[in-house]
Parts: C-alpha cells; structure tokens; sequence
C-alpha cells in the first residue's frame, strides 16, 4: 500500500469511509488514499484560515505596544491557552517550540544542566548518599523511542556526558514494563523519558503508572539525599487522536507536535510550574520571548494555526477517537476476511494492552510476496521508521511483513 496524498479533504473522506456507498463514480485519482498519517497530516481548513488571517491582519512584532504587535500577542496568548485546555495544563507552563525535536531536546539538554548545577551549589560530599564527584547524569529511555530522543541520549553518552538505559519494550504487550524501569533506577538517575503512544503500533505506555511509582520513589531519594527523578513523555502520537491529560499522566514534561494533529509544523512543550517546580534551561539567548526559555521573535501565523488545531481537539477529541476506531476495526475485519487468520497476523494487538484508534501494525505470511520499501520523510530507508509502508523479508521464518503505519482522517 503506497501511501499517496488525496488531492483535498472531501476526498480524504470518501476514502476513509467503509467502500460499497452509492453515488457517482470518483476519478482514479481521488481513490487513492493517504496512509501515513502518522507521519505527517494535511492542515485542516479551519487552520488554514486562521494563519492566513494571522498572516494578513497580525503581521507585527508580538514584542511591540503598536496595535499589530498587540494583535499578534493576543493571537499568541490564545492559541497558549488552547494548548493549555487540550492537555488539561497551565497556559504559563507552555513554550513554543520549532517542533518536537527541538522540545525533546530541550528537555534534554536541560536536565543534564539542572543536574550539575545541583551538584556544583549542594556539593557531592554533603550526604554519604549523593552521587560521587564528577559522575555523570543518568537518563532511562525505551528502545522504541523517536530518533529526536534516541540520538541526543546515545550522543551525550558518546562524548561521555551522560549515562543511558535503553529499556526493551515487552514482546508479551509492546510496552515498556514499569518494573524493567524501575529496576534501571541508579542514583544518578535524573530523567525518565517514555513516549505516550508508540508510531509504528499504536500502542499505549503505562505512564501513568511509571509517574506514580516515580513519584514513590522521589518521596525515598528526597530523604537519602539523591537527585529527584523528571518524568518526560514525547505524546506527539497520541495528541488528536486520544485524550491528554498531564494531570492524570503525572508528567513533569510534554511535547506537543502540530503536523501530528492536522495543525502546522511547529510545536510546544509543556512544563510543570516552569522554572519554580521543573527546571528548564534555553538552548538559545535572544530577546526574551517566551519568558528568555526560547527567544526569537514569534511565528505568529503558525502559532495561530497551532492554536486552532489544539482548539479542535479540545473540542471534539472522543468524536475524532471513535470515527478513526470504527475505520481501523472495519480495515482490519476485512484483511481477516480477505487473507484469513493464516496468512495475515494483526501485530498491534498485544494482549491487556491499549493502542491509538488509528494505527494498524500487520503482517502477511506468503512466499510469492515481493519485498519492496516506499521510503519516506527523508529518513534512512534502511530503518523501519523510514517507511511509510514497510515490507520487509524475513527469510528465516519465509514471512513476508507488510508493517504499515495507518493514520485515518477523522
């Protein structure tokens, strides 16, 4: 299945929809269907408009008192508040951000900061607990994470900046085990990063229970003298497609990543009582915008369209979340019918686990199939998150896998 752009929205919807209606015969054309809505989505028309109006009628500086700089401020500190009641946070704990890996890295790179300067202001010696002189922050992460939190972790363990424990993900239900994350806790130990939902198979991590169990366990650290352990969760495949909370997650740090959630390439993150609960250090000095977390002057248009995407979800999340679970149950049903349960295995369907309503991970058993890869993104084809579909030879087992990622317009 190669994935394909639908040349605009109603089409989009004729293609999500179950096949067999009547009506009119479509083109060739608008029968194809774009499947990698996990990747990237199409700019909802609504979004559209509210950039467009942004870029026409709030072209000034958001930093200056004249009525456009007012204009654009207001136009800011909207879509603030949107973010804000999408994830059930605080508008003054939002930063606006390029997009996901600039907040991931943020993140990052800001805990390593906050754990030296901890240790340089208290001194290592102070408790007979503390981590030793000179050791080095310790990060936990799982081994299905994004590229822009994999890469930065194996480079600051490469250059001997911080420590890493890739935690595997459970073949029994795809997730990280909170157990297996918990039993890679060290004492230097200052972030624990878990995605929210997982790209390639849709499936949910228990971080909720990985917050409360770290939260425990902060509560002993405190008392022994050890550094308190951040939770940062990357939800920028979960984020339109399922209800966010940070209350409920327990999260210290979220990444908010427009183009996930029919909103424009830019993104956000969320910090809990930025700067007095949650550090937060810039990777960039400029003029002050964003309370100096991430100056340059703001990309009003995007921002606006930022807004109004997240004022979507806000508004009809469960409407979205059950019309994509109906179009993944009916594609589903038919492969089963189609290829039976002999030749077609449904991989994203772990046991006592959830997964997002949109994706769909399968795989087709036959020794006729031809492997072929359709890259995509611009990412190494050479991956499995290089292709939009991914078919793959296996010629120990003489399965062919057809691994799709499949995110359906809602």
């Amino acid at each position: 299945m190669e994935a394909v752009a639908a040349p605009n929205r109603d089409v989009r919807v004729r293609a999500a929809s179950p096949p067999g209606g009547r009506g009119e015969k479509s083109p060739p054309e608008s029968r194809q269907v774009y499947m990698d809505y996990n990747a990237t989505t199409p700019l909802e028309p609504e979004v559209i408009q509210a950039v467009t109006e942004a870029m026409r009628e709030a072209w000034g500086n958001p930093s200056s008192a004249y009525p456009a700089g007012r204009k654009a401020k207001d136009i800011i500190n909207a879509a603030r508040e949107n973010l804000a009641k999408m994830i059930g946070g605080k508008p003054q704990d939002i930063i606006f951000t390029s997009g996901g890996t600039e907040s991931n890295n943020l993140v990052i790179h800001s805990v390593v900061k906050h754990f030296h300067e901890i240790h340089t202001s208290k001194g290592d010696a102070a408790e007979s607990h503390s981590p030793a002189e000179g050791a080095m922050p310790h990060f936990i992460t799982c081994t299905v994470e994004h590229d822009s939190i994999r890469l930065p972790l194996e480079h600051l363990a490469k250059e001997h900046v911080a420590a890493v424990t890739f935690v595997p993900v459970s073949k029994v239900n795809g997730q990280a085990e909170v157990d297996d994350i918990l039993a890679a806790v060290r004492p230097t130990t200052c972030l624990v990063t878990i995605m929210l939902a997982n790209n390639e198979t849709g499936v949910i991590m228990p971080v909720p229970e990985i917050s409360q169990r770290v939260r425990a366990l902060n509560q002993r650290r405190a008392t022994a003298g050890l550094p308190l352990i951040l939770l940062h969760t990357d939800a920028a495949q979960a984020l339109g497609k399922r209800r966010v909370d940070v209350e409920d997650l327990g999260v210290d740090f979220l990444t908010i990543v427009g183009h996930k959630f029919y909103g424009p390439r830019i993104g956000a993150l969320y910090v809990r009582g930025l700067s007095e609960l949650t550090p937060l250090y810039p990777m960039l000095f400029g003029g002050g915008q964003e309370r100096n977390f991430r100056p340059g002057t703001e990309n009003t248009p995007m921002i606006a369209g930022l807004g109004k995407a997240a004022e979507l979800v806000a508004e009809n999340c469960e409407a979205y979340e059950a019309h994509m679970r109906d179009v993944r149950d009916y594609l589903e049903e038919r492969l089963l019918a189609e290829f039976g349960k002999k030749r077609i295995h449904l991989n994203s369907q772990f046991p006592g686990s959830e997964r997002l309503p949109n994706t769909c991970n399968f795989s087709i058993r036959g020794p006729q199939l031809q492997a072929t890869s359709h890259a995509g993104n611009g990412w190494d084809s050479s991956h499995p998150d290089a292709c939009s579909t991914w078919l793959a030879l296996s010629p120990e087992a003489g399965v062919q896998a057809l691994t799709s990622r499949v995110l359906f317009e809602r």
